[in-house]
């Protein structure tokens, strides 16, 4: 049996497996010295927009893609602060502070600067949009008569109630010039290509960044029983209840409804492709695999119960898989935080809540780690969590009761005590989750 440290360093090697299968500079390179090279070499002018956590490693990939034909390259992408590296013929604008989810009013410049862009475009100009995770909050374009100040007072008030992300992609989209279809309706060229790493469970084309160039199935019907239901129409500002009731009257154009001929979308990098690189990993480090996918949802205290039983079943009776045994779990959990929680994200808390409910009984013979492939975690500046039994000895051993940093929320807090944490930087690139555990 290998020794914790052989774990520590299998987990951590099958992990950023993972993460270099969504590398975007590479995917966008090959995607545009492949299929789309012809099409591409023969316009007069290509134009870049798009905006995510992987915006500037994907605009590096287009220019080294069109490296012989740079002089008809134009662009803007907006990606977060500290991603803002200086390109030859791309500009990236950092739209907002790294670590944070709010758009600011230089994301509003930049996008209104990408729909001049796409507007003015030529019968014959190509589009190239790069979108991928943290696009929506990195491509703010609110639609006239309603501020960016109450567009994020309604977006507060949704988030206050628990409202779901398709919830908060329905109203954010009727009340955008870009979601919702918006940047693909805005061009006048002769062909869009949206290249997409996705952050999304399943994939969905309407929901990436919320949607920029794809079809909105959502109307303003549904935005105004959505605002109903968790009873804010009298709390949003004045101006989004009366674009919403204009809206739902017809008297304001719907988002973007069929697909458009000339708007061609590629998914180039997603949690599932990501998975399927650890899981060659992990094979070639000798162990079996047991795979749960890219749709894992749900609380994440739950989901970490329910993989702890696995993980005991697995001990226990060796079902449904023989150790040595690699479990590899996809998709993006929530935290349902109360008054006054602590620190932490998703992946720190399935750390703490899988290793609390396994208790000491698994021994040295497991091994987690859960982190996100964007380098970020809830609102600290770790990643996720990676740690075994140890941590828990650790824990009894300064007096730390685990169950109490779960009801707080503050898994944080406690792998800072008991070591654990994961740092691992901006990734550059956003798949949502990957969480390993490794069985002996």
């Amino acid at each position: 049996m290998p020794d914790t440290s052989q774990l520590r360093t299998h987990a951590r090697a099958i992990w950023d497996a993972g993460v270099a299968a969504a590398e975007p500079r590479r995917l966008v390179r090959q995607d545009l010295t492949g299929p789309l090279a012809d099409i591409v070499a023969g316009a007069p002018r290509v134009l870049v927009v798009g905006g995510g956590k992987a915006g500037a490693a994907m605009a590096a990939g287009v220019e080294d893609a069109l490296a012989n034909r740079l002089d008809r390259v134009e662009g803007l992408v907006n990606v977060p602060q500290g991603c803002d590296q200086p390109l030859r013929r791309i500009e990236l604008r950092a739209a907002r502070p790294a670590g944070s989810n709010f758009p600011t009013a230089e994301g509003v410049a930049g996008s209104e600067r990408m729909l001049q862009l796409l507007h003015d475009a030529g019968p014959s100009d190509i589009a190239i949009c790069l979108i991928s995770g943290g696009g929506s909050a990195l491509l703010p374009a609110p639609v006239d008569g309603v501020s960016l100040a109450d567009k994020l007072e309604t977006t507060r008030l949704l988030h206050a109630c628990g409202a779901s992300i398709n919830d908060m992609n329905a109203v954010r989209k009727h009340l955008s010039r870009l979601k919702g279809g918006g940047m693909a309706r805005g061009f006048h060229g002769r062909a869009l290509y949206s290249l997409i790493i996705s952050d999304v469970v399943g994939d969905p084309l309407d929901v990436i960044a919320s949607g920029p160039t794809a079809p909105d199935r959502s109307t303003f019907a549904d935005v105004l029983d959505i605002l109903a239901r968790f009873d804010i129409l009298a709390k949003i500002p004045p101006s989004v209840r009366r674009y919403v009731e204009e809206g739902a009257a017809g008297r304001v154009p719907e988002t973007l409804k069929s697909p458009l001929p000339h708007v061609d979308h590629r998914i180039l990098g997603s949690n599932a492709q990501s998975l399927r690189a650890s899981e060659e990993a992990a094979i070639s480090a000798g162990y079996r695999v047991l795979n749960l996918g890219s749709f894992i949802e749900g609380e994440t205290s739950q989901v970490a119960i329910a993989c702890a039983g696995i993980v005991r079943s697995i001990l226990r009776d060796r079902t449904p898989i023989d150790p040595p045994c690699c479990i590899l779990i996809g998709g993006e959990t929530t935290v349902s935080l109360g008054p006054n929680p602590g620190n932490g994200g998703r992946n720190q808390e399935f750390v703490l809540a899988l290793l609390h409910k396994l208790g000491l009984d698994a021994g040295n013979r497991v091994w987690v780690i859960s982190a996100g492939t964007d380098g970020e975690d809830g609102p600290t500046d770790a990643a996720g969590a990676a740690g075994g039994i140890e941590l828990l000895q650790a824990a009894a051993r300064l007096g730390l009761e685990p169950a109490n940093y779960l009801r707080r929320h503050d898994a944080y807090s406690f792998f800072e005590q008991t070591g654990g944490l994961v740092h691992t930087g901006l990734t550059g690139t956003n798949v949502m989750d990957i969480r390993i555990i490794l069985i002996w």
